[in-house]
């Protein structure tokens, strides 16, 4: 088992919906902070590397962690660049075999999960080139004309035995160097849906997501 996985985290100042959202405060910390708390518990992670084109956020993160600060070129600054040529950049900085890239607004997201989904890849080079998080959904969906996407509105099945659909759920991304120069993506062209639960899955986008994902992770420390 190969444990030498680079991790890439973007962070950038402008947040559209959330003002200064990765700096906010989560359950009393930063939201940086959790994500990088549960990669430093992940063991096959040999070197964290955060992406900023933020001072602020580079010195608050610095407060908390001892870890990569890679300052973002000005070709690569803005609301509309691809995260696909930031991690580029990244791989060619910080050259290594495998990545993991993972966001902030994602702070219920395990270290046990990462270690799984990690092993898993590893396992399965030669089957899949690359693991993405997805969240299983069960649901009968519409296209925005009205037409249906999973279901015959004339045969209503129960949920439960409707064919499922995949959420891309943003939560991390698997893959080697290799792939990712071969297929331009951190998805490839032979992936492996590695799914997790959806309150795991929370994706912080919405203000009320903050409050949603705060009210989870208290009830899990609750036990």
């Amino acid at each position: 088992m190969i444990e030498n996985i680079f991790a890439i985290i973007p962070m950038k100042c402008h947040s559209e919906r959330v003002k200064n959202k990765n700096i906010k405060l989560f359950n009393g910390k930063p939201l940086f902070y959790w994500i990088i708390k549960t990669l430093l518990e992940v063991k096959q992670v040999s070197q964290i590397v955060i992406d900023t084109d933020c001072e602020k956020i580079a010195k608050m993160v610095k407060n908390y962690f001892d870890i990569v600060i890679s300052v973002r070129p000005e070709n690569l600054r803005g609301d509309f660049v691809s995260v696909n040529k930031i991690i580029e950049h990244i791989i060619r900085k910080y050259p290594n075999d495998y990545y993991i890239q993972t966001h902030v607004t994602n702070p219920l997201l395990k270290a046990e999960t990462l270690n799984k989904a990690i092993e898993f890849y590893m396992r399965n080079r030669g089957k899949y080139d690359s693991v993405f998080s997805v969240t299983r959904h069960q649901s009968r969906f519409y296209f925005k004309n009205g037409a249906p996407v999973n279901h015959n509105p004339k045969e209503l099945i129960r949920t439960q035995d409707l064919d499922p659909l995949f959420e891309e759920n943003s939560n991390f991304y698997i893959f080697s160097k290799d792939s990712f120069f071969r297929t331009k993506g951190r998805i490839g062209k032979k992936p492996f849906m590695f799914e997790i639960s959806k309150t795991e899955a929370i994706d912080i986008d919405e203000p009320e997501d903050f409050f949603l994902a705060e009210a989870v992770m208290e009830a899990k420390n609750r036990g």
